[in-house]
């Protein structure tokens, strides 16, 4: 069965695929899988590569690389779920690449419900590097994930064991909000402000001002680029403006 849903799913154009062990799966912040899928036993993890827009200094192109990718691998998702339900008779849910998120006080809209980095190390595709982000044996750090979590049992990938990360520093030199200064930790907060400039925290902001001006400041307030901006970002659920860390990594690089 393992060989079959990954044939399957390499077929779709996934550039690769792993098999993760429910039991073995740990995440230090998102719930347990039981509440995502009671009686869920494995973890399917979709591999996709990032394309070189995550280059470009033009942060439209940039963000629109990323959404490329987020399309393609919802309905790579979607199909290798619909898979393992109409083939092998599982129970089957769809893990995305990124929203929708738990938004409350203590998450900060931070925090999947699943953790993709920590499945796709529990699912054999690679090791978490200084930049905390997963580094693929073949796709390095350019690499976003999905996953199917089911109630079949398919027995597990080895684990990566390879050391795939060169130390290099480039992702902490690199980071514009240093984010990454402490080793084994990213501040969130301080990756968010930088990354997203235009979320929930600055939409917060702006409303927050908005209401405490008068009719002329709040007709200033809407015609002005800022808002405009906030709006844009909005009409998308968010948007990214840095991918420093995953631009930068040489890890991968030879095997483009």
């Amino acid at each position: 069965m393992r060989e079959v849903i990954r044939r399957f799913a390499l077929d779709l154009g996934v550039d690769d695929v792993g098999f993760g062990s429910a039991a073995v799966y740990r995440s230090p912040r998102s719930p347990d899988l039981e509440t995502i899928l009671p009686g869920a036993r494995t973890l399917v993890v979709l591999a996709y590569r990032e394309l070189s827009s995550c280059e470009s200094p033009n942060p439209r192109i940039a963000m629109a690389g990323r959404m490329d990718v987020m399309e393609f691998a919802r309905s790579c998702t979607y199909r290798v779920a619909r898979h393992l339900e109409g083939a092998h008779g599982a129970r089957a849910v769809t893990v995305p690449p990124s929203y929708p998120l738990e938004m409350s006080a203590e998450t900060k809209g931070a925090v999947g419900d699943v953790s993709l980095r920590h499945a796709a190390v529990a699912a054999g595709l690679g090791i978490l590097g200084r930049h905390n982000l997963v580094i693929h044996p073949r796709l390095g750090t350019r690499v976003v994930f999905t996953a199917v979590v089911t109630d079949v049992e398919i027995p597990p990938d080895p684990p990566c064991t390879e050391d795939l990360c060169t130390r290099c520093n480039a992702c902490v030199e690199s980071c514009p909000g240093n984010a990454l200064a402490e080793e084994g930790h990213t501040d969130l907060m301080a990756c968010i402000r930088n990354s997203q400039p235009y979320g929930i925290g600055a939409s917060i902001a702006f409303w927050t001002r908005y209401g405490a001006a008068d009719a002329d400041g709040r007709k200033a307030m809407v015609r002005d680029p800022h808002y405009w901006r906030l709006y844009h970002a909005a009409s998308m659920v968010f948007q990214y403006f840095c991918f420093r860390c995953m631009a930068v990594c040489p890890a991968g690089r030879s095997n483009r």
